[in-house]
């Protein structure tokens, strides 16, 4: 059952911070500082927040102790960072991959998007990319149009590659344009994340993944089953600590926790915040921004 559009999930949300567990604070700080251009905003006990423009989108924590996630569980997929231009993206590609070469994955032409794919040092997958104008993207009915074609990546950075961009690194615009996610079976992430949370289904590929957004957005998160179909509930391990999403205010909150109330699952409510689990312990935080 599908949720109603009151249910539905604001057109305002937005993506925010992506908290991480690592086992070597230092070379992941030092990763996404020289690779992926941001800063540190702060360090303390709690972890360290790295952003650009004052803006924090990945927070990491102290998971000494904790084991690598094995390939087939359930967990972070990837963070995606959203660029403003295409020179902004081709000066972040460039830093990441003059930081470690062998830590590039591949790049793709999504019509919707141009994106390439990174792992961190510890295994964590990140995307950096450009959307294409909402008016140029193409819509069957709820359906948007989305597609893996090859992206030549020397190409790409000799077309929009620019100084300026290079020694603006830090400082150009760039935000957490969506989370993807492993989880066990795209059947039950569609019944919770759709019927129950209230994102809407933008498009979902052979049972094997599924994108959801607010707002008409091509998509805000996803979930894949490529690696991980029939995985069971996370163990604690270093990766994906935290997703944090926020909306509007707090009658948002407050409706969103009624829903998870309804469909028997546990949540804190704060008033602000509402902090739960999705089916396979991928941990998020729903707050006010």
């Amino acid at each position: 059952m599908s949720v109603t559009t009151q249910d539905q999930l604001s057109a305002d949300l937005a993506m925010g911070t992506v908290m991480l567990k690592v086992g070597d604070m230092k070379k992941m700080s030092a990763y996404y500082q020289k690779a992926l251009g941001l800063e540190v905003l702060s360090e303390g006990a709690a972890g360290t927040a790295l952003g650009r423009r004052g803006l924090e989108l990945v927070h990491l924590s102290d998971g000494k102790g904790l084991n690598l996630p094995a390939r087939g569980e359930a967990g972070l997929f990837h963070t995606a960072l959203l660029f403003d231009s295409q020179s902004d993206l081709a000066a972040t590609v460039l830093a990441a991959a003059q930081f470690d070469g062998s830590l590039f994955t591949g790049s793709s032409d999504h019509l919707v998007s141009e994106a390439f794919y990174f792992n961190d040092p510890e295994g964590n997958g990140i995307e950096l990319y450009w959307d294409r104008p909402r008016d140029t993207w193409t819509w069957n009915g709820d359906t948007v149009a989305m597609d893996t074609i090859y992206l030549d990546p020397n190409e790409y950075l000799n077309k929009y590659l620019n100084e300026a961009a290079v020694s603006g690194l830090t400082a150009a615009n760039a935000g957490i344009g969506h989370v993807h996610l492993q989880v066990g079976d795209v059947a039950t992430a569609e019944k919770f994340y759709v019927d129950t949370l209230g994102f809407a289904k933008t498009t979902s590929f052979h049972g094997q993944a599924l994108f959801v957004s607010a707002g008409g957005y091509h998509h805000h998160m996803a979930m894949n089953v490529w690696n991980s179909r029939g995985a069971g509930p996370r163990k604690d391990t270093l990766g994906l600590g935290e997703v944090v999403i926020t909306v509007p205010n707090a009658d948002e909150v407050g409706a969103l926790a009624e829903r998870l109330t309804v469909a028997g699952i546990s949540s804190h409510h704060t008033g602000a915040e509402l902090r739960f689990e999705d089916p396979w312990r991928n941990q998020l935080r729903v707050a006010v921004g």
